[in-house]
């Protein structure tokens, strides 16, 4: 596995990107000596975290559900419906 310094990354992101796609492998990132992230390809990516997506796009929709959801109103007493109709404050 392919390790590269924050400095390296930064001044050479395009060539580390296509030594990322052409070999497929994970490219660990360091800072100090310390592995601080690492790169993976998309497809990599898909793989190893769809859970982690199908999970957040599930949060997503139920958001969206909740959102449009109305609140029901209680059903009204035909006496109330009258009262309401005709103007009366009860």
């Amino acid at each position: 596995m392919e390790e590269v310094n924050a400095l390296q990354l930064r001044n050479h992101l395009g060539e580390v990107l296509d030594r990322l796609e052409a070999s497929g492998e994970p490219i660990l990132v360091s800072k100090g000596r310390k592995v601080r992230a690492v790169l993976v390809s998309p497809r990599d990516f898909q793989r190893r975290f769809l859970d982690y997506q199908a999970q957040e796009d599930k949060q997503g929709l139920l958001d969206l559900v909740r959102s449009l959801a109305r609140k029901k109103k209680e059903p009204l007493e035909s006496l109330d419906l009258l009262r309401q109709l005709r103007g009366y404050r009860g």
